[in-house]
């Protein structure tokens, strides 16, 4: 849909040609239009979006935008908002709300709803207890197939999703029944003749990373969460476990570019904020590659002897500085896969030993070649070659070996990304070089 188009239509105050262009739109798709709005026309185009589609727009919104809307609603509006939003996309808005904001909503929910809310948010942040929803399909074993199917027909358009029901018993779960096989199975058929009793589940305190993967390893679309007594409270949703991938994804993107998380949108961040998120890192690094300063001030004697030794410097660090990335990269997607663990330490070391070998010697020739044709210096195309190949080793091995350290010590693998290995393998390289430089040409 053209922005500008959908903007005259409400500044002429055609408002059922909008609505009728907002009845056939997705909700995403209505969110991602609303929000190149200014706020007066986003509170007039939302107040025109069909009723069954509100609360969905509302929920794929960013937090500035709900913001807004939330101070323009009026009670009304708004009691009739949270009635139709799910309770997990309610305490998402909750935690980006200010503080008056939130009183006003837990002020206008019923006091049962207000207590969840609070629960849920009580959870710890990147739990499952805090992305999941209390709206789930529970029925009995002692149920048939029709009266199962009568159960999801009155309550199921309160629930987030109603393709898994769950098999309840004193709140404990003891079974999982598939939208599929009630629709497919005879009417009189007993609930506990079809449930699957080998069920996946998590606690509320399980790590929302850790669910996602769940979810994306075992192919669900929902997965059960259980509190510390084994009862059931409540289910985390395919959608919700992509939103967790995109954050994490998200900060592991930062942390390797050697900056802190942000979690609001790139424009949504004021410029000192972006600055203060990069600060610190840089810092860290600009101070730690003195370092590799101080090493080559050390050297100054083997500058003054053959100058051309110092033309060789960025080519070997910047070539080490790229294989470590290279090794932690995929290191890293394999922690984030759960392929690589920290008991493959060794294996891992091996393989990447045998792959920086190979490397190691078809740039090292490459480049011996190259400064042999070009100086006419043997022993110089030597040192270089050599140099070359013993980084490279040396810069696999530390980018295989920084980021399971890091995942063994409970920090995130990401920190151990480019900048810093970066860092490490320049020391590294200048020791090699000049240590080799000065064995052969006796400096």
């Amino acid at each position: 849909m053209d922005k500008d188009i959908f903007v005259k239509l409400l500044q002429q105050r055609q408002f059922k040609a909008v609505r009728s262009i907002l009845d056939v739109m997705n909700e995403v798709d209505i969110a991602s239009l609303l929000s190149d709005l200014d706020d007066k026309e986003l509170a007039l185009a939302f107040r025109l979006i069909p009723k069954d589609k509100a609360a969905e727009v509302f929920s794929n919104m960013d937090s500035t935008m709900q913001t807004y809307l939330v101070e323009m609603f009026t009670e009304k509006e708004l009691k009739e908002l949270l009635d139709d939003l799910y309770m997990d996309d309610t305490v998402d808005m909750l935690e980006e709300l200010p503080a008056n904001l939130v009183s006003r909503i837990l002020d206008t929910v019923s006091s049962s709803d207000r207590l969840m809310i609070n629960e849920l948010l009580n959870y710890p942040d990147d739990s499952a207890g805090s992305i999941m929803t209390t709206e789930y399909v529970d029925i009995r074993k002692s149920m048939t197939v029709a009266q199962a199917m009568a159960h999801i027909k009155e309550t199921g358009i309160h629930k987030e999703t109603i393709y898994t029901c769950y098999v309840t018993e004193r709140r404990q779960l003891i079974g999982t029944v598939s939208a599929k096989e009630l629709m497919t199975e005879d009417d009189n058929t007993l609930i506990a003749e079809l449930m699957e009793t080998e069920i996946i589940s998590v606690h509320t305190h399980t790590d929302q990373e850790e669910v996602a993967q769940l979810l994306r390893k075992y192919d669900l679309l929902a997965l059960p969460v259980l509190d510390a007594e084994n009862y059931m409270v409540g289910i985390v949703t395919f959608d919700d476990a992509m939103d967790v991938m995109v954050e994490e994804t998200t900060e592991d993107i930062t942390k390797m570019a050697a900056m802190s998380p942000s979690e609001k949108p790139y424009f949504a961040t004021s410029v000192f904020a972006h600055a203060r998120h990069r600060i610190p890192w840089l810092l860290v690094l600009m101070f730690s590659a003195t370092v590799t300063g101080t090493i080559i001030t050390r050297y100054e004697n083997a500058f003054n002897a053959i100058p051309l030794l110092v033309s060789f410097i960025p080519m070997l660090m910047d070539t080490g500085g790229n294989c470590g990335s290279q090794s932690s990269t995929l290191v890293i997607r394999g922690i984030a896969l759960d392929e690589i663990h920290f008991k493959d330490l060794f294996k891992v070391m091996f393989k990447e030993f045998r792959i920086s070998v190979i490397v190691g010697l078809v740039l090292a020739l490459a480049n011996g070649v190259r400064i042999f044709i070009m100086y006419q210096n043997a022993t110089l195309a030597f040192v270089i070659a050599c140099s070359l190949a013993a980084t490279i080793v040396v810069a696999k091995l530390i980018g295989c070996l920084l980021p399971l350290c890091a995942k063994q010590i409970h920090l995130d693998p990401a920190i151990m990304a480019s900048p810093l290995i970066t860092t490490l393998v320049d020391t590294f390289s200048i020791l090699i070089y000049f240590n080799i430089a000065t064995v052969f040409f006796h400096l």
